[in-house]
């Protein structure tokens, strides 16, 4: 691709695409390629000043309206996203190095739900009251004003959307910053927003380095509360920049997600592909992938044996081919740090069982960033390639003896975002289900999601819960009203 061929993207304020004030840039790559096909607003706070202006001076609008409009709004947006699928597909895989098939039948199609959700549950949106032999009280919930939304690279225009829909749905106006390394779905966005004439100001989409743009986005003193996706460690830093503000703060971040499977678990060729991938969708690199795979230790070994079978069978290539099961890693950082712990796997004693090399793709992906999926045994619970969020294509097994061995080994990290337990017996599905740490706990099943239900984690994978009420709860301000009867 020559220079006349690059993609610049722009930021969206106040209604219309604006270039970043300072006219700098940040690269963008096609993982597949590891070539530079995009330039992506490397904004600062004078862009972040604007944006949050523009936020505000949209806010009693937009907050007038009654709950019918926005969801209107929202609807417009969602239907113009559906008729341009493919486009989105596309654009999704060539940003994230995804399969193509990934990003047409999950990624895209779960942004259009994800708006038309928020859209249908704010015309629901009920509130509570509370009757007492002389009085009556009610709540009311507002809207917060000007709020920022913070979005990863893994599943750009799928959390993106998760985010900012609720947000707008309650009646607030947002400041929103993507990943600078997956911009472009983002980006397009913006124009369907334009397109479906939503009013200016109440989205604003600004690009950027976390450091700089997201920093200047959560010190903004317009911003009533933040909602992050992303690692646990810059969930930290945006908890201690916004503590001392008492401003609401949503932190949904890593995990070390356990999939447990006993002895007595249906073991059907469909159970074992949704295993494997649970442990290797979107190359591992969704936040609730099955990393760490615990077995009954009398199943042990024939588990292992189908199990490494069927991913060996797996399929690593140019992510526009149907047949490619795995694309690559979304940057050449991440493909060093997944490389960097199969090492230390190694160095910790681990046996690869397969996997744990680069992938040479020909053609087009010649350069590339493709790793073949790893399965590692033979590391205890303690050891670092079972303690740290490897979030690429690598899964180990560990093999348990009883109940409480499983529970003790799922719970024996400092995550608790997401896990599976595959078991006939459903008296124990739900008592281990119950001792879990973690936010969410799939039975027989992984990935199915009810976006009514709460989502977030416990410990080091999050504070908060997002979906459903939650999610418009979190975007509100609660008031009690109570008057004399």
């Amino acid at each position: 691709m020559t220079a006349a061929d690059t993609l610049v993207l722009a930021n969206f304020i106040d209604g219309v695409l604006a270039p970043p004030r300072a006219a700098r840039y940040l690269d963008v790559f096609e993982p597949a390629t590891g070539a530079v096909f995009a330039r992506c607003p490397d904004s600062d706070a004078a862009d972040i000043d604007a944006a949050a202006q523009a936020a505000q001076r949209a806010f009693p609008a937009w907050s007038a309206l009654s709950a019918d409009e926005r969801a209107g709004h929202l609807q417009r947006i969602a239907n113009l996203l559906h008729e341009r699928l493919e486009e989105f597909a596309l654009a999704e895989s060539r940003d994230t190095g995804k399969p193509l098939t990934l990003a047409r039948s999950l990624d895209i199609p779960r942004a259009v739900s994800n708006l038309r959700f928020f859209a249908a549950a704010i015309t629901q949106f009920a509130s509570e009251t509370h009757a007492t032999s002389d009085s009556l009280n009610y709540t009311l919930r507002a809207p917060l004003g000007v709020v920022g939304c913070i979005s990863p690279w893994n599943l750009p225009l799928y959390l993106f959307t998760w985010k900012i829909a609720p947000a707008l749905a309650a009646g607030n106006t947002v400041v929103a910053k993507p990943s600078e390394i997956t911009p472009l779905t983002a980006f397009m966005l913006a124009q369907v927003c334009i397109d479906a004439g939503l009013p200016p100001g109440v989205l604003n989409i600004v690009h950027g380095s976390g450091a700089a743009t997201g920093q200047a986005l959560i010190e903004h003193p317009a911003i009533k509360a933040v909602s992050f996706t992303g690692s646990t460690r810059t969930g930290v830093a945006i908890a201690s920049t916004l503590a001392p503000k008492f401003k609401k703060v949503s932190l949904e971040m890593g995990g070390k997600n356990a999939t447990v499977v006993f002895a007595d678990w249906d073991a059907s060729e469909a159970n074992l592909a949704t295993i494997v991938r649970a442990a290797f969708a979107n190359q591992g690199q969704i936040c609730l992938c099955g990393s760490r795979i615990l077995v009954e230790r009398s199943i042990y070994d024939r588990f292992k044996s189908a199990f490494v079978e069927k991913v060996r069978a797996l399929r690593v290539g140019d992510p526009n081919e149907a047949a490619s099961d795995l694309g690559a890693v979304v940057s050449q950082a991440h493909f060093d740090k997944v490389m960097g712990h199969i090492a230390l796997a190694r160095e910790e004693g681990g046996h690869v069982l397969c996997g744990g090399e680069q992938v040479r793709v020909d053609g087009r992906c010649a350069d590339d960033w493709f790793i073949t999926p790893t399965v590692i045994e033979g590391l205890g619970a303690a050891y670092r390639t079972n303690q740290e969020e490897i979030f690429g294509p690598v899964a180990t097994l560990i093999a348990f003896d009883n109940d409480e061995e499983a529970i003790a080994l799922a719970n024996a990290t400092r995550y608790g975002l997401a896990a599976s337990v595959w078991t006939s017996n459903l008296s124990r599905a739900h008592r281990v289900g119950a001792q879990l740490e973690s936010g969410i706990v799939w039975i027989n099943c992984w990935l199915r999601r009810d976006l009514r239900t709460p989502f977030g984690g416990v410990k080091d994978s999050g504070v908060g819960r997002e979906g459903g009420v939650e999610a418009l709860r979190f975007f509100t301000e609660a008031k009690n009203i109570c008057v004399a009867l």
